[in-house]
């Protein structure tokens, strides 16, 4: 049976968000999602994660919002200590790898002791993707021996899903007339790769989003869409399965699914 992980991004980024991500999962297809570490929403999100043991929880490496968790880290900041803004690595740049390395490993240590078993790694605004900081990301997921998210041409000794899809967002917002051609695309992808990632963004719209982000009133429409019964019905017609990067783990190596991936 196909493996379709639907993994929300921002775990942990305040509590509108956490919550938007817990009842995606819930109350609806969301199998999936990725903490971050630094910010200030970790401690709620780690208390959910807990009471909610079914959702897979994987790391949202962190280099372009909020601060560090480490305070010595230079060349990762600007001039008042928070990390430098996306725009910095969209054009020719330097970065110490060490110090890059360094700040990840703490971000991924953090989920640890919190008492979590990270089941991959991703990376807010897919800076994982960028060389040379991509260097970084496949050591450490080495190192922790951990999946990745495929939204590059991943090394071939690392584990990821054949098909990263990412046009679950824009499904949430689209007239309904338009959604079958795009769901339609999802389930193709699905079935013709075996394995996919779709990646979103759910959450409830609060203080602390709107003064961190940019991306805010989409977010509660994408609660409202994984959350319909719509799509659980339909998956379970076409044989495809839901799961997490762990059941993704077993399935390449065994070419089976635990029962309990099945949402």
């Amino acid at each position: 049976m196909p493996l379709l992980i639907i993994n929300a991004d921002d775990f942990g980024y305040g509590p509108g968000i956490n919550l938007g991500i817990i009842e995606s999962h819930k109350n609806g297809i969301l199998t999936s999602t990725t903490l971050m570490a630094n910010m200030p929403g970790f401690d709620h999100a780690v208390e959910l994660a807990k009471e909610n043991p079914k959702l897979g929880i994987g790391v949202h490496l962190v280099l372009t919002c909020d601060k560090p968790l480490l305070n010595n880290v230079p060349s990762l900041v600007d001039e008042k200590g928070n990390f430098k803004h996306l725009s910095f690595y969209e054009q020719e740049f330097f970065v110490d790898l060490d110090e890059l390395y360094q700040e990840w490993k703490a971000q991924i240590d953090k989920v640890i002791d919190a008492g979590i078993d990270p089941t991959h790694l991703d990376s807010h605004h897919h800076v994982n993707s960028i060389y040379p900081l991509s260097t970084v990301f496949e050591r450490l997921a080495k190192e922790y021996s951990l999946p990745v998210r495929g939204n590059y041409n991943v090394s071939e000794d690392l584990t990821t899903t054949r098909r990263f899809f990412t046009m679950l967002d824009g499904i949430a917002l689209e007239k309904e007339i338009w959604k079958p051609m795009s769901v339609g695309t999802l389930v193709d992808d699905v079935l013709t790769f075996d394995t996919l990632e779709a990646m979103c963004h759910p959450g409830f719209v609060d203080a602390e989003l709107l003064d961190r982000s940019s991306f805010t009133n989409g977010r509660p429409y994408q609660v409202r869409e994984l959350t319909k019964p719509y799509y659980q019905e339909l998956f379970a017609q076409k044989g495809i399965t839901l799961g997490t990067f762990r059941d993704l783990e077993l399935y390449l190596t065994t070419g089976q699914l635990k029962k309990e991936a099945v949402v």
